[in-house]
């Protein structure tokens, strides 16, 4: 069966049924129809004095087009702990439409570890992305309509930094000039457009602690500059209020279920490139909160997911996790052995042990934020026990148990010894969770810090015009921010086709983007796209209603 045709026959139950679980009471829930719903800010406010859970992260080696299951794996090892008996939930991000409609597919896992209702997950949901993007829409409009009437803010229309933002994959926006048609539509300018998850607003969105919190960052946004190049923020054109006012509801997170009706929280989903890539602080705060144990994801490989969850959200949120979960398969680690996509059929015990570079760097890179790991073993079919067997040798000469996980064909029953080990790290108080470096340290060196110390470059590069915006930043006071890297995600490397463990190897730093109201500065190494184009065949070719009413074709 499909992934759709699993989530179609699943029983559903009650989202009301799901929240009583968590003891949320039905006067807290804002439902959005029968199977999912709000959980109301004012509630949430209310459990703030109760002890935390413990936080469990799911990250990944390096991706491939092999697939690893970082989001299988987090729903499948929430539905190992509920088996095992343990009170758990899990905090995953909301797909965007662009990639639903594009090559990528939907975000709600697969097989028999989903999150449902997926069709409604991996399309409109509850409306926030519509909210996030009318509320940036509006912050472009009415920069535009200040400039029109008269300008008070003196604001260079040369170096206007604030894009516009659409849902959907559309290459032709990438680069646009905006205002043409005469004097009565304003002044013409070079513009574009981002996807949605690129905006700051969804990485403001996600790291707000609440509504106060949300509106102070968004007044702190940077929309452009004055021809002195001094920096000019949203509430000069008085955006903060009626921003939040739009965002209002959806700050609220989302409950649904897995398809063994355990609790999700799934809410806010930033590019885990050009931003950290995690869900909601909100979510993961208020999960700590209802839950024994919290499973959430990182974007990407843990040399970018992990470590922008550590030092940015975790630093920002007051977040301190408990274990940390490595998602690979053999797959994969056969690929970074040099194994061609077209081979990985074949059993090829070299290669998997020449792959395992990859996965013992991320185990050595994690444990050096002090927090104890376990490796799940994404099990496919053709896996053989040799393969197998190689990779736990490779992590057993680090001291980390490799466990075999088969949630996709089984569910929870296929997790349950990855949920025992991830118990007993969770709650053996070895965690000494430390971000990489302190906030203090200057901006130049956090991001040769990040290179030397998790992608073992031997050092950084940038040209006198990139040197020269880090040091225009830490002199207006911007140092103490985190870093985010934008880079491949397919290597340590700045190079997507050095896979494996490389060394020897540079990061260049092509230039800076301030994030001032989500509270970092972004070193773009390399050609980062923040609008993707659909590919030959999109997705959106075989997606229909079929003439029972269904969704066909969407995953």
């Amino acid at each position: 069966m499909s992934d759709i045709e699993i989530a179609r026959a699943a029983e559903i139950r009650p989202i009301a049924e799901i929240a009583d679980k968590l003891g949320i009471p039905n006067d807290a829930l804002m439902p959005y129809g029968h199977t999912k719903a709000k959980v109301g800010l004012d509630y949430i406010n209310s459990i703030q004095d109760r002890p935390d859970g413990k936080l469990i992260l799911v990250t990944a080696i390096t991706p491939t087009p092999a697939g690893e299951g970082k989001t299988t794996t987090s729903v499948g090892l929430t539905d190992g702990l509920n088996k095992i008996g343990k009170k758990a939930m899990v905090c995953l991000r909301e797909p965007s439409l662009g990639p639903c409609f594009g090559m990528k597919g939907g975000a709600a896992g697969g097989g028999y570890a989903q999150v449902i209702p997926m069709e409604d997950i991996n399309l409109h949901f509850t409306g926030d992305f519509h909210a996030i993007t009318s509320a940036h829409s509006l912050l472009s409009a009415l920069i535009d309509n200040h400039i029109y009437w008269g300008n008070e803010a003196g604001l260079d229309t040369r170096r206007v930094a604030w894009r516009r933002v659409v849902d959907m994959n559309d290459r032709s926006l990438r680069q646009i000039t905006s205002s043409l048609g005469g004097v009565a539509n304003g002044y013409p300018r070079e513009d574009g457009f981002d996807i949605t998850v690129a905006s700051e607003v969804m990485a403001i969105f996600c790291l707000s602690k609440s509504l106060e919190d949300l509106q102070e960052r968004l007044s702190k946004v940077v929309i452009g500059y004055t021809r002195d190049r001094q920096p000019i923020r949203a509430d000069a054109v008085n955006a903060p209020g009626p921003m939040t006012v739009l965002l209002k509801d959806a700050l609220a997170p989302n409950l649904v279920q897995t398809l063994e009706h355990n609790p999700a929280f799934i809410h806010g989903g930033p590019f885990a490139n050009i931003a950290h890539g995690c869900n909601s602080v909100i979510a993961t705060r208020t999960a700590l909160k209802l839950s024994d144990y919290v499973v959430t994801e990182a974007g990407f490989g843990a040399d970018l997911g992990a470590e922008k969850f550590f030092d940015i959200k975790c630093r920002s949120a007051g977040l301190s996790p408990d274990a940390v979960v490595i998602v690979a398969t053999v797959r994969a680690l056969k690929m970074h052995g040099g194994v061609a996509k077209g081979d990985l059929g074949e059993e090829n015990v070299q290669a998997v042990k020449d792959g395992a570079v990859n996965l013992k760097r991320h185990i050595e890179n994690v444990k050096s934020y002090g927090v104890p790991v376990v490796v799940a073993i994404n099990r496919f079919i053709a896996d053989t026990d040799a393969e197998m067997a190689a990779v736990r040798e490779a992590t057993d000469s680090l001291g980390v148990k490799a466990i075999d996980a088969t949630h996709w064909a089984d569910g929870g029953n296929g997790t349950m010894a990855l949920a025992e080990e991830a118990v007993r790290l969770a709650d053996s108080g070895e965690s000494k969770f430390a971000p990489l470096y302190p906030s203090d340290m200057p901006l130049w060196d956090k991001i040769e810090t990040i290179a030397t110390k998790i992608y073992r470059a031997d050092g950084i590069s940038a040209d006198q015009k990139t040197r020269n915006q880090i040091k225009d930043l830490q002199e207006a006071g911007f140092g103490n921010l985190p870093v985010c890297i934008a880079k491949t995600q397919y290597s340590f490397s700045s190079d997507p086709n050095n896979k494996g463990a490389p060394t020897g190897h540079t990061l260049p730093v092509r230039e800076v983007r301030l994030s001032a109201g989500a509270g970092f500065v972004v070193a773009v190494c390399g050609d980062i796209m923040t609008m993707p184009g659909l590919p030959r065949v999109p997705a959106a070719n075989s997606i229909r209603i079929n003439d029972a009413g269904q969704v066909e074709g969407l995953f």
